[in-house]
């Protein structure tokens, strides 16, 4: 089995290098690990050292509720930071709390090796999903503790099938698992495998932080003025936004639309603006009686999470498409979380809906069905919005239980 993965592993570097003239992610990827590679050989670090990997942007922010503590606590340390996937590495690249961001390198023994004899670090988490063979090989032989962040395991994985000895190897590798759910610590108890515990999600501490320190944005106060019907629409897509439209416009003229689409080139803002017939603004291109107009359209990056305090329901995006996007920096705030059909890959999508602090919808006619009785009844959107908020303040503390038992 390690040289049918070798065979994988190397198979895997070769078409990167043969696609890189013809993709930029391949491209990315083979170049900036080749930076790495350089960077290895420069390293020095003096002082203790943590390691934190993540495969991509999402796994980052479950990770970084753990760089912060650790620079808020330990500042003693010094922390590398590395990524599987250019969309992560690019866009964190120059993560201030970070004292080095490097791509992981393909996990060869020889890679491994090297990297960690640069690196040398004291400690070490992998978060959510990532198992390197020969990373993790290596790390045990040299009886450096790994530790699992915000995993979650589905009994699908090979780790639990009968054919399953090979893989479990890297499970034995690791310290301790802090797994998201009970289902994930039966999972590795039915097999053997005790030293893990279920701590819950780190990002639900990342969310909570977020919504303590957001911003206040003025023109979005006058835009909402007294109205106390306002859904908060983020990371949208067309066919989210056309569910959203179409109830503004034909089922309920007194409530206001605070959307931020997921893509904001300025050829998806007119294909938005080209389907409103009620005033409307784009937040860059203010007008001068905000509170008049029917829809803010959010054509800027950086305000999404904080803009959720702004409404009484949230609609997130994608659910007509690959999947949503982020529920929790809505629910962090109390209020309903609606989306569309595609949410099963998403625990905390699936967890809202068993509480009755979220919603799907199949189409418009859901849709509208589902908000006119939220404004209806008052005490069923207050329930419902009072639900999502106990969801999120249940699911925080994993951050707190980490830092204390791997560095206390």
């Amino acid at each position: 089995m390690t040289l049918l993965y070798n065979l994988g592993i190397a198979a895997y570097s070769c078409l990167i290098k043969l696609v890189a003239p013809f993709n930029n992610k391949a491209k990315f990827l083979s170049e900036g690990r080749k930076r790495t590679a350089q960077r290895l050989k420069e390293l020095k670090f003096e002082g203790k050292v943590v390691w934190i990997h993540a495969a991509s942007l999402g796994e980052f922010e479950q990770g970084r509720p753990i760089i912060e503590k650790i620079k808020e606590h330990h500042p003693e340390y010094k922390v590398v930071l590395t990524f599987f996937s250019p969309s992560g590495y690019e866009v964190r690249k120059n993560f201030d709390l970070a004292d080095e961001v490097l791509y992981m390198p393909s996990d060869t023994k020889r890679h491994a090796r090297e990297f960690i004899e640069a690196v040398a670090p004291e400690k070490v988490f992998f978060i959510k999903y990532e198992f390197w063979y020969h990373f993790l090989s290596e790390l045990k032989s040299k009886q450096i503790p790994v530790f699992g962040v915000s995993m979650i395991f589905r009994k699908e994985q090979s780790f639990f099938k009968s054919y399953g000895a090979w893989f479990r190897k890297m499970l034995r590798a690791f310290e301790k698992f802090y797994v998201q759910d009970e289902v994930s610590g039966d999972l590795l108890k039915g097999i053997g495998v005790s030293n893990y515990a279920v701590a819950g999600d780190t990002r639900f501490d990342r969310v909570r932080d977020i919504s303590r320190e957001s911003k206040d944005f003025d023109l979005v106060k006058k835009f909402v003025g007294e109205s106390d019907k306002v859904i908060v629409a983020g990371s949208t897509w067309a066919p989210d936004e056309d569910v959203l439209i179409n109830y503004i416009q034909s089922v309920n003229e007194e409530v206001k639309l605070i959307i931020a689409p997921h893509e904001i080139h300025s050829e998806h803002i007119q294909q938005i603006e080209a389907k409103l017939k009620v005033p409307y603004f784009r937040y860059t291109s203010p007008v001068s009686e905000p509170e008049s107009a029917r829809v803010l359209i959010v054509d800027t990056i950086g305000m999404l999470s904080a803009i959720y305090k702004y409404g009484q329901v949230a609609y997130i995006g994608g659910g007509f498409g690959v999947g949503i996007h982020n529920t929790l920096e809505a629910a962090t705030y109390g209020m309903p979380v609606v989306f569309g059909p595609k949410y099963s890959k998403f625990k905390e999508a699936r967890d809202l809906i068993d509480l009755h602090g979220g919603f799907s919808i199949d189409g418009a006619n859901e849709f509208n069905a589902y908000i006119e009785n939220m404004w209806s009844d008052e005490a069923l959107l207050k329930t419902t919005s009072d639900k999502s908020k106990a969801y999120v303040d249940k699911m925080c503390g994993a951050t707190a239980q980490i830092m204390r038992e791997v560095f206390d």
